[in-house]
């Protein structure tokens, strides 16, 4: 069990490596992207995925572990840490094109693999200490809409048209991005609205979830304004954009091509292990902790990552999420290798 939990100590070599990437210069700025889109998806094309699971004593003493719970938050101070050395360090202004494009990308992934996916993993704790956490977090992207949007709206919608977050068969990233980030946007207003309603409370007030959302992530912007000036912001802005993109090319790869069946009310059938996809790539696993065993995640949202589970009728991803999030960024690759994957489960569905 204690190996179990070491092995989620591994992403923080981003923050180790964004560190170092915060305060030099030359080459070493861009270690963190090259283990993150160069050498890790290298190596999960040579390692064999591992679909084991933990036996039913292992999970539940992994269930009963705060050790699982204290990396999780042990992430917020560490990404805050990371954003202030990002901001504060830009002083001496001897960064060239290629540095300073360096550190912005560093900062997107930690947004990215950090603000927004461990965002994601508390924002589904019924703690409100843990979402308060998980809207910390997100709030490094300012992409906390996403905390309304993905747990009242997305996971209810999954692998239907309904939903901006599943994309398409034949679908291409470049248009989901426009999709996804504009109808997700409203549906999370929409989403906040009606509860608000419910509360029987005025819509445009501080109890509309959406509202105090924005309040606070202007006030952040402003903050940074103030203190670190008009360029540093911008970049800090761009660093943002890029974890939100990180985002959404991973809802992309998720549910693309999958979809849930109408019945005859008119309702969808139940989201089942088979619309979504799954890797069980054992370092994306780790680096984004479990997040990849997507299917699990869906079929049941309060499961905690470290006992996610694999389903032998869940589609699987040829390789694991890095190296799938680059082949979705050349749609006649992806559609290639990603269409004829659904062909196959669709063949397989009708023996």
């Amino acid at each position: 069990m204690q190996t179990r939990v070491l092995k989620f100590f591994i992403p923080f070599i981003f923050f180790a490596g964004a560190i170092n990437a915060f305060t030099t210069h030359g080459w070493a700025i861009g270690i963190p992207l090259a283990l993150a889109w160069w050498l890790i998806p290298l190596l999960e094309l040579l390692i064999k995925p591992n679909p084991s699971n933990l036996s039913e004593a292992e999970e539940e003493m992994a269930k009963k572990s705060k050790v699982y719970d204290w990396l999780l938050y042990l992430v917020v101070p560490l990404q805050y840490t990371c954003l202030y050395l990002f901001l504060s360090t830009w002083n001496d202004n001897s960064f060239t094109v290629y540095e300073t494009a360096g550190r912005i990308a560093v900062m997107g992934l930690l947004c990215g693999v950090f603000g927004i996916n461990v965002g994601h993993e508390l924002g589904h704790r019924v703690n409100k200490v843990e979402q308060t956490l998980a809207k910390s977090l997100l709030l490094t992207s300012l992409y906390m809409h996403f905390f309304t949007e993905h747990n009242k709206g997305h996971h209810k919608r999954v692998a239907t048209p309904d939903d901006p977050s599943s994309a398409r068969y034949g679908e291409m990233i470049y248009l989901f991005y426009f999709r996804t980030i504009i109808f997700s946007y409203f549906s999370a207003w929409h989403i906040a609205n009606e509860e608000t309603r419910k509360k029987e409370k005025p819509v445009f007030s501080l109890y509309n979830e959406m509202i105090l959302f924005h309040i606070i992530q202007i006030c952040f912007v402003v903050l940074i304004l103030l203190l670190f000036g008009w360029l540093v912001t911008v970049y800090f802005l761009i660093a943002a954009a890029i974890g939100i993109m990180l985002l959404e090319t991973v809802n992309y790869i998720e549910h693309y091509g999958l979809q849930r069946n109408k019945m005859a009310d008119g309702k969808y059938e139940r989201a089942v292990p088979a619309h979504s996809w799954n890797s069980d790539h054992i370092i994306g696993r780790i680096l984004l902790f479990e997040l990849s065993r997507h299917s699990d995640h869906h079929y049941l949202a309060s499961r905690k990552y470290q006992i996610l589970r694999h389903h032998d009728n869940s589609p699987q991803m040829p390789t694991g999420y890095p190296g799938m999030m680059i082949l979705a960024l050349i749609p006649p690759a992806w559609f290639y290798v990603m269409n004829k994957k659904i062909s196959g489960l669709q063949k397989m569905d009708k023996v």
